[in-house]
């Protein structure tokens, strides 16, 4: 027997299809039903890869006694956060207005049959314990409190509904002028909360705040900061050594439970990668360090092999457990690497990995970090650096070709415009920098599908699998589609993508902006009516939709000239000006849009015979203030910016803002017009 989630395209949803609990999922049809019955909702909120959402659904939602409970006091449904992010938002931030605490999944809910939560938690178990009550008692508890307290209910919630409200920017604030104090400010408040141990920021659980990295990797050129440059290296390499990383496969997990960067929850998901891809590979034209490269290079690699559908999207996660165990398929025995090594390359492994120390995975097995320096070892066994790498390069390939014959954890294949965007972005940067047709040929064809599948009759859909394209897109869908469509055209000029920039930023403005009071809402106007409609600006795992928003529209207006992209990036940024002003740390992503708001970036116009030449020139180089395109032969349909004359000689026009240099086709003068241009940006 299934119940109504067996007809949900969400893997998530549809892991629940078979549960005895009567669920249903967010939808006009299920709001009515529980208006009708007079019920209050339960709502359970979660995703595919999350290890205690499995965790949870076996204890109680695979139970009967439980089961049985939910159904007959609540209207339950489930929701994939994934596919329903405006919902997760509210929920998220009503969880931490009534509980006093940060919310994380699964998301727990109780809600009177209008939406309004009056209780909520994360993961409950079946029976009291890890101090927190049992499911079965709650639930009980929850349906007696809303059968006998409704007035009070009812007055908790306006008081709710009134704090979400409060929640939005402050109106008027596009009055403020801007300035570059809270760039000053985001590097000083990121500097406090470093980790100048285990790099990153704060104690356990260790996350990976990008776009927290990529403003500081700005400002350590900007503004000749060193110890920006430092956090974001050492972060960086401890990342990249740690057990956050596959060190076999490649790729990230979400995020670290110790601070030392050792022991994952193991899923992987496709944001944090197309992240760090751009990451890494801006870090490696930064300081020219072969590990950001090699990371770069089995990254992508892992993508394009495991997370690239057929179709050309990319899937979205991969799960944290196989064979209902977290990890199991990542953590090793000591003996079972010692069978599949030869003496001299486990004599090598063992010390590199820390095999020759106690278990670190709950006190019985080893999860893969680099203990000790390559070099180190190489020198204890008299072996050369060619030798060492070798013996190294041979033991990881045949660990990752036994670790291959094991039951493989599960992967989410819904195609999200989203984090699309996010992956698209990152493996179009990196195949620019690391000059990698096959990566950009992965991202243009993920970009192909996002194209041609989600994009509407003038409309943006959220998700798409087995066939089926639904859901509204979201600001975030919107603005980190557009952002990539930039970062493609730097990578290679297609007319498709800078056409696609353009209807994507017209329907950004046009579904999105707050005309009165600046910024972006996260949901289109004509959107399914919440109890709150939310405009953020901080940054979560993912960067805030209104900063990658302004940042993109800025860059669109440079390749376009059209300044009313540029006047909504404005209007964006001054809204939330006040936020900048008292939290710049949290706002990372607009502070790079603020950035560049204050120093317009340089356009870079090349074309000719031997462009590849100054292209192999400028790729080593970190120009994060610069968008590069390179003309191809006979381009047509071309904006004014970028209309140039035909010539065999390479030739390159460079303006920034309203300041345009004559045509140079000479490298060395190209590369001093670029260094006296960076030095201007000096300061903002």
């Amino acid at each position: 027997m299934t119940n109504e989630l067996a007809q949900e395209t969400s893997p998530y949803l549809q892991q629940h299809a078979g549960n005895p609990v009567d669920w249903h999922a967010w939808n006009p049809e299920t709001l009515r039903l529980a208006r009708e019955q007079d019920k209050p909702i339960l709502l359970s909120i979660g995703y595919s890869a999350c290890h205690w959402c499995h965790v949870m659904a076996h204890e109680s939602f695979e139970d009967t006694e439980v089961a049985a409970l939910m159904n007959k006091h609540f209207i339950n449904i489930k929701v994939d956060r994934e596919e329903r992010p405006d919902l997760d938002q509210i929920y998220q931030t009503a969880h931490q207005l009534l509980m006093q605490r940060g919310g994380g999944w699964p998301l727990t809910m109780f809600l009177s049959p209008d939406g309004t939560p009056f209780f909520g938690g994360t993961y409950f178990p079946k029976e009291a314990r890890y101090n927190l009550p049992g499911f079965t008692d709650l639930l009980q508890r929850i349906a007696r409190a809303y059968a006998e307290n409704r007035s009070e209910l009812a007055a908790q919630g306006k008081q709710l509904i009134a704090a979400l409200a409060g929640a939005l920017p402050p109106v008027g604030a596009t009055a403020l002028p801007l300035d570059a104090e809270p760039l000053a400010l985001a590097v000083r408040q990121l500097g406090e909360d470093f980790d100048g141990v285990n790099g990153g920021f704060g104690d356990a659980p260790k996350f990976l705040h990008p776009a927290e990295l990529d403003l500081l990797l700005r400002r350590s050129h900007a503004a000749a900061e060193e110890e920006s440059r430092h956090i974001v290296q050492f972060t960086l390499r401890q990342m990249a050594q740690g057990g956050l990383y596959d060190q076999l496969g490649g790729g990230f997990c979400r995020y670290c439970v110790d601070a030392q960067w050792s022991i994952p929850h193991f899923e992987k998901m496709l944001y944090d990668n197309g992240l760090l891809l751009g990451l890494y590979g801006a870090a490696w034209q930064s300081s020219g360090e072969p590990l950001f490269a090699r990371v770069v290079e089995q990254t992508a690699a892992w993508v394009m092999r495991e997370m690239q559908s057929f179709e050309g999207g990319y899937y979205s996660s991969l799960d944290a457990d196989s064979e209902h165990k977290e990890g199991k398929f990542y953590v090793w025995q000591r003996d079972e690497i010692r069978r599949l090594l030869s003496a001299d390359e486990y004599a090598l492994i063992a010390p590199y990995y820390g095999l020759d120390g106690p278990p670190n995975f709950e006190q019985r097995a080893w999860h893969l970090r680099i203990k000790t320096p390559l070099d180190e070892i190489a020198q204890r066994l008299q072996l050369s650096a060619e030798q060492a790498a070798e013996q190294l390069a041979a033991g990881q390939a045949k660990l990752f070709a036994a670790r291959g014959q094991r039951i493989r954890p599960g992967r989410d294949e819904k195609i999200l415009g989203t984090w699309n965007g996010l992956m698209i972005a990152g493996m179009a940067r990196a195949a620019r920098i690391f000059d990698r047709p096959d990566w950009l040929h992965s991202a243009q064809g993920a970009m192909d599908f996002a194209r041609g599948t989600l994009w509407r009759d003038g409309r943006l859909l959220a998700t798409y699998k087995d066939g089926k394209a639904h859901l509204n897109a979201y600001l975030d869908d919107h603005a980190f589609l557009l952002n990539a469509a930039l970062e493609l055209l730097q990578a290679e000029f297609r007319n498709s993508d800078l056409a696609f920039a353009v209807q994507l930023a017209d329907a950004l403005l046009a579904r999105f902006e707050d005309s009165k009071n600046g910024g972006f809402f996260f949901t289109s106007h004509d959107h399914e009516a919440l109890i709150q409609r939310s405009k953020t600006g901080h940054d979560d795992a993912t960067p805030s939709g209104n900063g990658i928003a302004a940042q993109a529209l800025l860059r669109l207006a440079q390749l376009t000239g059209d300044s009313a992209y540029a006047r909504a990036a404005e209007r964006c940024l001054k809204s939330f000006s006040p936020a900048l002003r008292q939290a710049a740390g949290y706002h990372c992503s607009l502070c790079t849009a603020l950035a560049e708001y204050l120093q317009p970036a340089a356009l870079l116009v090349l074309s000719g015979n031997d462009v590849s030449v100054w292209q192999a020139a400028l790729r080593t180089r970190y120009l994060p203030d610069v968008m590069m395109i390179v003309l191809p032969e006979n381009a047509a349909d071309l904006p004014r910016t970028l209309d140039k004359p035909a010539s065999k000689q390479t030739t390159a026009w460079l303006c920034q803002g309203a300041r345009c240099l004559a045509p140079i086709t000479d490298l060395d003068e190209l590369l001093e017009s670029l260094i006296q241009a960076q030095d201007r940006m000096t300061g903002y």
